[in-house]
């Protein structure tokens, strides 16, 4: 099936989208949300532009330190309503990858892959290299009870 020019052009801009909406940054987070960025203090202000939280932070700030949440949940925490707010990262794992097989077709009067008289296949090969995949884990927590962060956990950055 040939696909048109058109067809490709449109799939690479919206790869392009993707690629630049996943590389979101604190510096590109207040850029978008200037009025969100200067209600915050002078302390908070530093901190955001470093990629950094505190205690006492609301929830804009967090969004412009860290990004919008991997997902959100709900809860109790000593009687009042919290929120949770978890990041996720993945992480690169390589693995070394062997086999032995079969290789089918072969040279013969019918080309590649023909089974003639003078043809031959079944050729044995040793497969060898390096794979990686990428496990998720965790990268960060943060617990927001009143609408104010009162804890917080983070792997290093």
């Amino acid at each position: 099936m040939k696909t048109s020019f058109l067809t490709r052009l449109c799939l690479a801009v919206a790869a392009a989208v993707l690629f630049v909406q996943c590389s979101s940054t604190p510096q590109t987070r207040i850029e978008k949300n200037p009025q969100m960025f200067t209600k915050l203090s002078p302390k908070e202000r530093h901190l955001v532009t470093h990629g950094l939280i505190c205690e006492g932070m609301g929830r804009d700030a967090v969004f412009l330190a860290w990004g919008r949440p991997d997902s959100v949940s709900v809860g109790v925490n000593r009687g009042r309503e919290s929120e949770n707010w978890t990041y996720e990262g993945q992480q690169p794992v390589r693995s070394m990858n062997m086999g032995l097989g079969m290789g089918f077709g072969g040279w013969g009067p019918y080309g590649y892959g023909g089974w003639g008289p003078y043809g031959f296949g079944g050729f044995p090969y040793w497969n060898s290299g390096t794979s990686v995949s990428y496990v998720p884990y965790t990268a960060g927590v943060v617990e927001f009870v009143g609408g104010k962060v009162v804890s917080w956990k983070s792997t290093k950055r």
